[in-house]
């Protein structure tokens, strides 16, 4: 790993997240996060926005794509309820020979290598954590260490945003807090098209049939409000054809496969939107499987 000394501490970095992920669809997101973090003046600075949308709908993948336009590297840190301010910033651990060392978080690293930091669910977080955030967050951008006793300057270079579920099992973020992660970006469930193309890109592998009837599948879900994502649809490809595989003895009609796979991953309530399961059903959906 590589190590830096900022006032006399030396601190240990963690290395940045090699994701190769591809935002598919929807670019004008892509071109809101990256003018967020546009700098259009020596006096002007990034912003620090927040992506807020449902489990799965690529928040997390969209922050990568815009780390990857700039050529930056990304640094994610996961945020839960158990998160504290140290784990935010700076961890001391003990070495050989019961040495004190001092390793940066995701985030501080992001700071020092002029990278980006993805701070993942982070209305998971208490606001005592928060806290810790908001002279970075503005116009200060440092961060300051009470356990290592140090204050560390952002590279003019980092950038930041924050990714936020729309779910119940969530801490409400303060006010101080909500005004320095600007602007919101919502990420909604794609159209269809903009569906398909996620999973072709996702699953190559897989035939087009199956593709067309996952995203008719999600489709229906989306019309009603079920919070099914590209993700679990994804992980329902995967499956099915994991099963089909497995059994090579058997036809190579995936029906059966996909209901099986729906149910283990979603539940049974999940049917209910499969092509084919209404009696009003077409048979473009499924394209014969």
């Amino acid at each position: 790993m590589e190590t830096v000394v900022i006032a006399g501490i030396e601190l240990r970095l963690c290395p940045p997240d090699a994701l190769d992920w591809t935002w598919v669809g929807r670019p004008e997101l892509l071109r809101q996060l990256l003018a967020a973090w546009s700098v259009l003046d020596p006096a002007d600075l990034p912003l620090a926005p927040r992506l807020i949308g449902r489990p799965g709908v690529g928040k997390t993948t969209l922050a990568a794509a815009a780390a990857r336009a700039l050529g930056r590297p990304l640094y994610i840190l996961q945020a839960t309820m158990d998160t504290r301010p140290e784990d935010l910033l700076i961890t001391p651990v003990i070495a050989d020979g019961q040495r004190l060392r001092y390793v940066a978080s995701p985030l501080v690293s992001a700071m020092i290598a002029g990278g980006v930091c993805v701070l993942d669910e982070g209305n998971r977080m208490s606001e005592k954590s928060w806290a810790s955030l908001a002279p970075l967050l503005d116009r200060r951008r440092y961060i300051e260490s009470i356990v290592a006793g140090i204050k560390i300057h952002a590279d003019p270079r980092f950038r930041f945003c924050a990714t936020m579920n729309e779910d119940a099992s969530t801490f409400d973020v303060p006010e101080y807090i909500h005004s320095r992660l600007q602007p919101q970006l919502l990420i909604d469930f794609p159209e269809r098209d903009e569906e398909h193309a996620i999973l072709r890109a996702n699953l190559p592998f897989a035939p087009h049939q199956v593709l067309q009837y996952l995203a008719a599948f999600l489709q229906r879900a989306h019309e009603e409000d079920e919070p099914y994502t590209v993700r679990d649809g994804i992980n329902i490809a995967r499956y099915a054809l994991k099963l089909a595989a497995a059994a090579p003895a058997q036809p190579a009609d995936l029906s059966q496969q996909l209901y099986q796979a729906t149910t283990q991953i979603l539940g049974l309530e999940a049917l209910d939107y499969l092509p084919g399961a209404r009696p009003d059903d077409d048979d473009d959906d499924d394209d014969d499987l």
